[in-house]
């Protein structure tokens, strides 16, 4: 074990993630594999967007129904690619400033961004049996709101940029 190399976090150091604010969080598949669907459309009166496949159903649904699981969340946007999403999760309630009495079992005390990840990840991958993503995830905390203004766009946009995205991958290719 102590030949091994040590995992450097992602995570800003010192900050509280679970700080009332907005979060812009990208989640890649594992080997970013196109599980979650394909993008169609593209003409005139059909704008591109994903189809979402039977895992990217699970994927929805769960990001859905994450709010019953974390109500100090709120997902303010979210776009399913095939293999990736990008979501914009605003944290509304800080821990500090919750109840002192205790949350019901069905909720979860920690209403911070690793945690909702975490969740998200455990309950997708429980839905579709299977492992659906790679490990870690990309976050960016937002910080004011042309940056907020900046990223709805990019996620409004990315099914018609698919095939500029950076993990765009043509169709019969796997990612090196």
């Amino acid at each position: 074990m102590d030949g091994l190399p040590k995992r450097k976090s992602n995570r800003l150091p010192q900050f509280d993630y679970g700080t009332v604010g907005a979060y812009f969080i990208t989640i890649c598949s594992r080997d970013k594999a196109k599980v979650f669907g394909r993008v169609v459309g593209g003409g005139v009166l059909d704008a591109p967007r994903t189809l979402p496949s039977p895992h990217g159903k699970i994927v929805i649904a769960q990001i859905e129904s994450m709010t019953n699981f974390y109500p100090g969340l709120q997902i303010e946007k979210f776009v399913l690619m095939p293999n990736h999403i990008h979501l914009i999760v605003a944290v509304t309630q800080s821990p500090t400033g919750a109840s002192r009495t205790p949350p019901p079992t069905t909720v979860r005390a920690n209403q911070s961004i690793p945690a909702f990840v975490s969740t998200l990840k455990r309950m997708t991958n429980r839905a579709a049996d299977t492992q659906l993503w790679q490990r870690g995830y990309y976050d960016h905390i937002i910080r004011d709101q042309l940056d907020y203004d900046t990223i709805w766009r990019y996620i409004d946009e990315n099914p018609a940029k698919w095939h500029l995205d950076r993990f765009y991958i043509p169709e019969g290719e796997k990612h090196p």
